[in-house]
């Protein structure tokens, strides 16, 4: 039998964000009919994930799949918690980076002078919410890279918390390099408190968060990642 999927997200107090990590949720279970797609949060919203845990019956196997966008204090210390000491249970690497998420972020960009045809002169921020793990940094700045790939505007990682620069000072830095427009592309699975701040970071024009218009790919990538860890540490075939 195959393990149970427990989707941790981080948790919001915003309808709509909440609404996109539901649809999110159900598209995992559309995905892969049969399996068990449980809910969970680090933050905000109940159930909260230690709780889930415990929950399952003895000898339930079970993937935690963080539904978040990369490593930092949620991952390593509160989803990690959740399952040391528990040989059923293992945790999945995050949704990101990811090439396909680059993919999504150049989407989303709206049409701005500079923008997907306009040459150089255009910039583009990738807001991310930010962690103070060194390892965050390295992998919204690898989705930077890939970003870069898709586009000849100048792109550059900016942050709203435990990070530099700030997605404000990213956007001001831009200009001061000779970006004619700054566009934000918004590294965040869904809209939320940090989406309604980038408004006032000064940019000409703020893309929407990956959800809803990503959902079916990024519950793709949720199933990779979680048969990655059922197979390499609970055994289970892929699929």
């Amino acid at each position: 039998m195959q393990p149970v999927l427990i989707a941790c997200a981080h948790g919001t107090r915003s309808p709509e964000g909440q609404r996109c990590i539901d649809a999110l949720r159900a598209e995992i279970a559309a995905q892969r009919p049969g399996l068990r797609v449980l809910e969970a949060y680090v933050d905000v919203q109940e159930p909260a994930l230690p709780d889930v845990v415990a929950a399952l019956p003895a000898g339930t196997r079970a993937v935690v799949v963080p539904l978040l966008l990369s490593v930092g204090f949620h991952l390593r210390v509160d989803i990690a918690q959740a399952v040391t000491g528990r040989e059923e249970l293992t945790a999945a690497g995050p949704l990101g980076p990811d090439p396909r998420l680059a993919q999504l972020l150049y989407d989303r960009l709206p049409d701005v002078p500079g923008g997907h045809d306009g040459g150089t002169a255009g910039g583009i921020v990738l807001a991310a919410a930010g962690s103070s793990d060194p390892a965050a940094a390295l992998s919204v700045e690898s989705v930077a890279d890939a970003l870069r790939q898709l586009t000849p505007r100048a792109v550059l990682a900016g942050y709203g918390a435990g990070a530099d620069p700030t997605v404000a000072a990213a956007v001001t830095g831009l200009r001061a390099q000779g970006s004619s427009s700054v566009a934000i592309a918004c590294y965040l699975l869904a809209p939320g408190f940090f989406h309604d701040q980038l408004a006032g970071a000064g940019a000409d024009c703020v893309a929407a968060p990956l959800l809803p218009t990503g959902t079916a790919v990024l519950a793709r990538i949720a199933l990779e990642r979680f048969d990655h860890a059922a197979q390499s540490a609970l055994g289970t075939p892929q699929g």
